[in-house]
């Protein structure tokens, strides 16, 4: 006898300026999913926050839940199949077996969505609240992975309260000279290298942190790493076994000077070799790390973290994303094809851990009562 379908949500789009990212992710998740196995709602957040539920179109755009026509005015605006606020949304959501957050950025890939659903009492994929929250800010990243013994990159923090912080005033000299020349200017709450500047004379630092506070008021300053830049992937399984895939080096366009958004979503000189050309010991240790980085940051079902590996020294962590890209073609699914992972048995994988998870998440609770 079959075993009955699952209900999966895939829940992308959001009010991030990775809206688009999230839905070219949500496109490949969408086109994966075996309707053998699944029942697939798709919910759509468009840029204002306004919550879509749509029909199972596979093959489809999944931008195309949001239809546009001609109003009495002659311009285009957005006609939604069906809208709801969130609360109704959430009515629909909790008809589902599990919920699949393919969103990236603020507003929910940083522990927000996630905790509408945990409230709501609704398994999903991925990471937890504070997994989510403390991935997506740079500043809390480094400080749990360097007690974690991991090393990280010096940076100094510009906080919301100093905006007043202009010119000269952005860093101390001591804090210049720590640094040094050239350094790297994000804002601390932001993915996809949106806001992203490479500085290589203090004259234009304060036009790098005017772009990188456009994306979010805390910025950070951090030092350049040299060294080859090198991405894990990992995955926890249904059985709680947590792994690291094999290495993945990224190699851009010689005229670029780091991996950008445009890099990263446009360039076809970008060149990802899996596995990256490593001896046998750096891979175990980057491995070792990876999963090490997992745990520190309590993370669940999957993790990328991203290294910069120097001539000589240790490895240097530069950024963790708690929900990758996750195109067919984005690293995260590229390194889990290599280890012999197809794109659908990992979005399997992935769903069967949230709900092994929720199952054990009540479980305990029944015997708290």
């Amino acid at each position: 006898m079959r075993e009955p379908k699952l209900r999966v949500a895939v829940i992308y789009g959001g009010r991030s300026g990775e809206h688009d990212v999230s839905c070219l992710s949500a496109a490949s998740v969408l086109a994966h999913l075996d309707r053998a196995r699944y029942d697939v709602v798709p919910v759509w957040i468009s840029p204002e926050g306004v919550w879509v539920i749509g029909r199972d179109e596979p093959s489809g755009d999944p931008r195309s839940l949001v239809t546009r026509t001609n109003d009495e005015t002659g311009a285009l605006v957005r006609r939604p199949t069906t809208w709801c606020g969130i609360f109704e949304a959430i009515d629909v959501l909790r008809e589902v077996d599990v919920a699949f957050p393919a969103l990236h950025g603020p507003y929910g890939e940083d522990g927000t969505v996630q905790s509408v659903l945990a409230l709501a009492g609704i398994p999903y994929v991925g990471n937890g609240v504070l997994a989510s929250a403390a991935g997506m800010d740079k500043e809390i990243t480094k400080k749990l992975l360097a007690a974690e013994g991991l090393a990280v990159a010096d940076a100094v923090v510009l906080r919301p309260d100093q905006a007043e912080r202009t010119g000269a005033d952005l860093l101390s000299a001591a804090e210049m000279a720590s640094l040094g020349l050239p350094v790297f200017v994000k804002p601390a709450r932001a993915g996809s290298s949106i806001g992203v500047t490479r500085v290589d004379s203090w004259d234009d630092l304060l036009a790098a942190v005017e772009a990188a506070r456009a994306a979010d008021a805390k910025v950070l300053v951090e030092a350049a790493v040299p060294g080859r830049e090198v991405d894990l992937a990992v995955l926890e399984h249904p059985d709680g076994r947590v792994e690291a895939g094999p290495p993945l080096e990224i190699r851009i366009a010689g005229d670029r000077t780091f991996f950008d958004y445009a890099a990263k979503y446009g360039d076809a000189g970008t060149v990802f070799d899996i596995p990256a050309r490593l001896d046998a010991a750096t891979t175990a240790q980057l491995q070792e790390y990876a999963v090490r980085a997992f745990t520190a940051l309590d993370c669940s079902g999957l993790l990328r973290v991203d290294f910069f590996l120097p001539p000589n020294g240790e490895p240097v962590v530069n950024e963790v994303n708690t929900f990758p890209g996750f195109t067919a073609m984005s690293q995260f699914p590229r390194i889990w094809r290599a280890a012999g992972l197809d794109y659908p048995d990992l979005i399997d994988i992935l769903i069967q851990t949230a709900l092994a998870r929720s199952l054990e998440t009540a479980g305990r609770r029944a015997m708290a009562s």
